[in-house]
């Protein structure tokens, strides 16, 4: 690289690898780098000697060069994979954030990804042809394409049909020498043959040897005939004779063992629109399973068993199914069971076949089958984050270990019985079975200590006999978690000799140094029984949590610092210090969780949207700004709280004046105040911030015509920041619409010195955030006659945070959209509508579920309304944009390449904050939704 100075390498960085990376922030030795990236979902714990952030193809296969054999190294994307294959000691590359691109090819037949893009948002860009991925793994919030092609996931619904094997046509791969080939292209076996003789060579007599031996082929037929992510995909040498082929699908499933996945492209799926969904609860489990053969005979698309500690974690959940609560769980199992078509009739039919075989068991209530969207989303919310909410509700300090097995579906309920005998003979009181039973793919989840002999000889037994159990039964020990570690001892057991050597060979021929991801698939070694997690107590907050990575795609700083799973791994790790009395540690990873772990996080509670167990992050931040708080700043917000009308009206002023000043003179003051007071403590003036908005003061009274509907109250951040350009704002829109509705509000007396009390509970200052409480309790009880009027406030966080002050005193709130969608627009009159628009839903929106109502109101004034495919938290998070402002630059950089490409007449959100991050973002005005109703109506 012409240009690049090579730096001095860091300790245990082999200095290929410091010359291959061009900027050297972007190899990374500090401990809580290592430390957050130690954790993959699964129990294993491996701190990497150095993590990469590797930005393409290239990048890898200098790396890949760079090591010279002298260091190992293991890809990570996602990090939800189940099995270890996602940490390990040397060096780790990152391969999630740079590779993310999307690319959709034939009107969606076909889709060309990326390894860092994860499934979610690969199908909500197919979505809009009617196509979607093959793979469906439960974790498609979170995993990545890189797994879903590593490990060849599949899922609830794909089966061995529509599996990553099955359905991806080419790929592009870096092999450990450093060679980039795309097996798609059309000289790709002309070119491995001349860059990689002896790899194409090896490849082609094991092919060879394999199918020359009938009894290797009986065993792989029988074997792949099931769902089998166990050893390498050998089946692959029966199924594919030119050499970029073969490669490719030997590297599906393989891991990260033998090459990376820089590029895949699938052939989709179309999407069958109909579908009907039951939660049928049995007697007990055998019910359950011998329910199977003649369901999966009905066409049934989904068969998702569950059972009794499953029942007992979910009946503890908020939005649970209706059918698996009100009655004390026992022996009762639970089938999930859904039917797919292109039509009713042919829905009808499935269902009603559905039904009859149900009928003949012993139910709790009669199955029902329902096209109800929301009742489907609520089954299937349960069902994806199972294991975490069964592993979140372990008993603290022990760690939950999920195997994946499967068995002919007509043997399945004869395992289940085994295996529910042996969690009784190694005393697994608490272990669950749930999982894929279409396929007589189950999981099981055992929890223990792992922190004795005794525990590791109980765990050694079982796992055993339960070998035994699954092989007896002509099954595989691994359905689609990924051989990784836990079942890398046991590969040689399951394809005997023969095909075992088949696939050692396999591995040195196309990694003869060993440098990918060693101790995964294939070993010696007791691989499965090493480096488990510790599992000590954090903070309350977050103690619950499995590591899951299910938050981190939603999280604004994921791509800056820290994600919420990193948050909390990194907290894990300072407690193991402390208790090692390995206090420098300490010392190193507290120094620097400030910034990254602190002062980073938007508190936007996104994370708890994802969380199969509820954790927000965010609260355990705030605990740690308010126990850490300077007692000066939280005294001077206090004072702020007794006079938030003059500081709203000064902070507003201010911003006028600014606004009116060269911006170089106020960025320089600011920059000033920033190296003196602290980068978290002054706010960072730039040019795109508007002048200050109109006083909420003159704001009171009765506003509008008619009958008093609701007390409104203004937010503050809409009287500190003015509308963009010539646009009338939040407050004054709403006030026009109300007048142009002939419907009317009250605002309290004092409105200037309300504030919803999230400038203060953010920010940890407890006392500050007591006092307005206080007011404005006692404001809005008058104003409501003691709750008889609704409360509503034009700023999604606003709201959010009034919900929060005001919770469990009998009031109702909602936002400014739902009540104009429900009470405002029926009386509207639309005659302007625009082309297009682009709409920045915000997190609190999506908290609240208002999310529908801006649509509606989006709706009456575009033609066109578009939602980025890639839409996630701005970051700007009150003043957190301004005192971080790379919080927002990073947060938004997706979605604002995305804005741009949509080119919308128009752009819209329903917080100005939001409003203010976007524009920042972008460079293109964002208004509050309500003005645009207000420019759009009569």
């Amino acid at each position: 690289m012409s240009g690049h100075r090579v730096p001095e390498a860091p300790a245990g960085v082999p200095a290929g690898i410091v010359a291959a990376i061009a900027e050297a922030d972007r190899i990374r030795t500090r401990a809580i780098d290592r430390y957050a990236y130690a954790s993959d979902a699964s129990h294993y714990l491996f701190v990497p000697d150095a993590v990469v952030i590797a930005k393409d193809a290239q990048e890898v296969a200098a790396v890949l060069r760079g090591s010279a054999g002298a260091a190992h190294v293991t890809f990570r994307s996602g990090g939800t994979s189940l099995s270890g294959q996602a940490s390990g000691g040397g060096i780790l590359v990152d391969t999630r954030r740079e590779f993310r691109r999307i690319e959709v090819l034939d009107g969606g037949r076909r889709v060309r990804v990326q390894p860092g893009a994860t499934l979610r948002s690969v199908n909500a860009r197919l979505n809009r042809h009617g196509y979607r991925l093959g793979p469906d793994p439960a974790s498609e919030v979170a995993c990545t394409i890189g797994g879903v092609v590593a490990n060849n996931s599949s899922g609830m619904a794909c089966g061995t049909e529509e599996n990553s094997y099955r359905t991806v046509e080419s790929l592009v791969l870096v092999l450990p020498s450093g060679t980039i080939v795309d097996t798609g292209a059309p000289d790709a076996d002309e070119l491995l043959r001349s860059r990689e003789p002896e790899l194409v060579a090896g490849l082609e007599r094991l092919r060879d040897r394999v199918r020359s031996n009938p009894a290797s082929v009986a065993l792989i037929r029988r074997q792949f005939a099931l769902k089998n992510t166990m050893g390498y995909g050998i089946n692959a040498f029966l199924d594919f004779d030119s050499p970029a082929e073969l490669l490719a699908h030997l590297v599906i499933g393989s891991e990260g063992t033998l090459a990376f996945v820089a590029e895949a492209t699938f052939r989709t799926v179309p999407i069958r629109r109909e579908m009907a969904t039951t939660l049928a609860v049995f007697r007990d489990l055998d019910e359950a399973t011998r329910s199977l053969p003649d369901l999966v005979a009905t066409g049934a698309a989904t068969l998702e068993l569950m059972d009794a500690t499953s029942l007992r974690v979910g009946q503890k959940l908020p939005g649970v199914p209706e059918a698996i609560l009100g009655f004390d769980v026992d022996a009762q199992a639970a089938l999930l069971v859904e039917y797919h078509a292109d039509s009713a009739e042919e829905l009808a039919l499935g269902t009603a076949a559905g039904e009859r075989v149900l009928a003949g068991f012993d139910l709790r209530d009669r199955a029902v089958f329902s096209s109800d969207a929301a009742r489907r989303a609520a089954a299937w919310k349960f069902r994806k984050g199972l294991y975490a909410s069964v592993a979140g509700a372990r008993a603290p300090g022990t760690t939950a270990l999920l195997e994946d097995v499967v068995v002919p579906v007509e043997r399945l309920a004869a395992t289940c019985e085994s295996l529910q005998e042996l969690f009784a003979r190694y005393e697994y009181d608490d272990s669950v079975i749930f999982g894929h039973a279409k396929d007589g793919n189950i999981h099981f989840m055992l929890t223990d200590r792992f922190g004795d002999a005794a525990s590791e000889k109980r765990y050694l037994g079982f796992t055993e006999d339960m070998v035994q159990v699954i092989l007896d039964a002509e099954g595989n020990l691994k359905a689609e978690h990924g051989t990784g570690r836990v079942m890398a001892p046991f590969v040689r057991r399951q394809y005997g000799d023969e095909l075992y050597d088949v696939m050692v060979q396999l591995k040195r021929l196309c990694d003869p140094r060993g440098v990918l991801n060693p101790g995964v698939i294939i070993t010696e070694d007791e691989v499965h029984l090493a480096d488990v997690k510790p599992a000590p107590s954090i903070e309350a907050e977050a103690d619950r949590c499995v590591e899951c990575g299910y938050c981190e795609p939603v999280c604004p700083s994921r791509d800056l610092t820290l994600t919420p799973r990193q948050r909390i791994v990194v907290r894990r790790a300072m407690a193991v210090a402390e208790e090692a009395g390995d206090h420098a540690l300490v010392a190193e990873l507290e120094k620097d969780y400030d910034y990254s772990g602190v002062q980073t996080c938007a508190v936007d509670g996104m994370c708890q949207t994802n969380c199969p167990v509820l954790i927000n992050t965010g609260a355990l931040v705030k605990r740690l700004r308010r126990e850490e708080a300077n007692p000066v700043l939280a005294a001077g917000w206090k004072a702020a709280a007794a006079g938030w009308g003059p500081m709203t009206t000064v902070a507003s002023a201010a911003l006028t004046v600014a606004d009116a000043m060269p911006v170089g003179l106020v960025a320089g003051v600011t920059k000033i105040g920033r190296a003196v007071l602290g980068a978290d403590v002054m706010p960072e003036y730039s040019a795109d911030l508007p002048g200050g908005g109109a006083s909420r003061a003159k704001v009171r009274g009765i506003r509008g015509r008619g009958e008093v509907r609701a007390v409104y109250l203004p937010a503050c951040v809409n009287e500190m920041f003015g509308p963009d350009g010539d646009g009338p704002g939040a407050t004054s829109a709403l006030l026009t619409l109300l007048d142009r509705a002939g419907v009317a509000v009250v605002v309290p007396d004092g409105i200037g010195s309300m504030c919803c009390g999230t400038p203060w509970s953010s920010k940890g200052y407890q006392a500050g955030h007591d006092l307005m409480a206080d007011r404005v309790l006692a404001a809005v009880r008058e104003a409501t006659r003691g709750g008889e009027l609704p409360i509503i406030t034009d700023a999604s966080s606003c709201t959010e945070g009034f919900h929060r002050m005001l919770d469990g005193q009998g009031f109702r709130l909602e936002d400014a959209t739902t009540f104009v969608a429900r009470e405002v627009l029926p009386k509207l009159t639309v005659t302007d509508r625009i082309h297009s628009l682009t709409l920045h839903p915000t997190c609190s929106s999506v908290q609240l579920g208002i999310d529908p109502d801006v649509r509606v109101i989006a709706d009456a004034v575009a033609d066109v309304v578009n939602v980025p495919a890639s839409w996630n938290c701005c970051g700007f998070a009150g003043d957190r944009g301004m005192l971080h402002p790379e919080l927002t630059a990073s947060a938004t950089a997706a979605e604002a390449a995305e804005v741009a490409e949509l080119d919308a007449t128009a752009h819209a959100s329903c917080n100005r904050t939001c409003e203010l991050g976007m524009a920042r973002a972008t460079g293109r005005p964002y208004s509050h939704i309500l003005e645009l109703l207000v420019a759009a109506t009569a």
